[in-house]
């Protein structure tokens, strides 16, 4: 069966969850760190193979990127089967503008025909186009309907946005019980932005009883997926051996991943664990490296910056000489960012 490769819908608050981004204060034994927020997006998952006797010619056409073939052999099996997946098929290739002119009107329609046949990935394009006005108004409410039919056929992402939807307690009166529960389907069929967000729930006992060991090993589950939240918090847990052995080694792989991503947080932490040597050689160069890196990004942390204030000289310089590239790349991303901002809102 074909899953989508739609944007995904974004709903999920800090405060919906209660749950602030990861404390800049350092990691320390013992410590909670306040837990990240978790992912504001449902898992965008890759195409794959239509489970059909016969081979899919439309299916792997799209595949290799020969968008004009996949559309002629779509149109086929729905001329000859009335074929539901070529439906959602098609819809895809108009929604994207892949092998014809983008077109969210003939997108929406077919969307809408293959979800009234029971095709859960239709079900959810179609509740995105809803829930943002693509094709039409807006419709939460008719999103909302949308989420819970394809959740109800398993359909993961759903599954998480409908449990979005239980927390905001808009479409649906608050419930954090049920929230966890849709967090749960989701989580089960490896999605990681609901691994976190479940993880978060144990951590906190919001519809599920408080269990730190349950909420680790989502955590581990969602890092391993390389979800950098969870890598962040992860990280925290093994340093703090907070529902799973402590293990600070093991926590510098985790925040590692999430610096090397550009977290500042997980690059504050990791200067920390470098100045300190928790979990390696103490290394003043990349304590200052990881420290000033963090703060281009708006990081901060006082003790750092004392730490950076009495380094020997050529270790400072060191460090900043090491700095420097990610830094400009920084710099020229966000000048980037802005010129692209500007010539946005000065277009007539």
């Amino acid at each position: 069966m074909m899953l989508l490769r739609t944007a995904a819908w974004t709903l999920l608050t800090a405060a919906a969850l209660a749950a602030s981004s990861a404390s800049a204060e350092p990691a320390k034994p013992g410590t909670k760190p306040s837990p990240a927020k978790p992912a504001a997006t449902a898992p965008a998952p890759a195409p794959v193979p239509s489970a059909m006797s016969e081979p899919d010619l439309a299916y792997g056409a799209f595949q290799r990127g020969q968008y004009a073939t996949a559309f002629a052999e779509a149109m086929k099996r729905i001329d000859a089967k009335s074929d539901v997946k070529a439906m959602t098929l098609l819809a895809e290739l108009y929604s994207e503008g892949l092998g014809v002119r983008q077109d969210d009107i003939k997108a929406a329609d077919w969307y809408r025909i293959a979800a009234g046949r029971g095709d859960r990935e239709a079900m959810f394009a179609l509740a995105m186009f809803r829930m943002t006005g693509r094709a039409g108004p807006r419709d939460r409410d008719g999103a909302a309907k949308l989420f819970a039919s394809a959740a109800k056929l398993g359909h993961a992402a759903a599954a998480y946005n409908l449990a979005l939807l239980y927390i905001e307690g808009q479409h649906f009166p608050q419930d954090f019980k049920r929230a966890a529960e849709l967090m749960r389907t989701a989580s089960e069929a490896g999605s990681p932005e609901a691994q976190y967000a479940l993880a978060t729930f144990y951590k906190e006992g919001r519809g599920v009883p408080k269990d730190d060991r349950e909420a680790a090993r989502l955590l581990g589950a969602a890092a391993l997926a390389r979800n950098t939240d969870a890598e962040i918090e992860y990280g925290i847990a093994l340093f703090n051996g907070t529902g799973i052995a402590r293990n600070e080694a093991a926590a510098v792989t985790y925040l590692t991943r999430a610096a090397q991503r550009g977290n500042p947080i997980a690059q504050n932490r990791l200067a920390l664990m470098y100045a300190k040597g928790f979990g390696m050689k103490a290394d003043p160069v990349q304590a200052a490296r990881w420290h000033l890196i963090a703060r281009s990004g708006g990081g901060n942390d006082m003790f750092l910056e004392d730490y950076l204030r009495k380094m020997r000289p050529e270790d400072r310089a060191a460090g900043e000489a090491a700095a420097k590239p990610w830094i400009s790349r920084l710099q020229e991303q966000r000048e980037s960012e802005a010129r692209a901002a500007h010539a946005a809102t000065s277009a007539p």
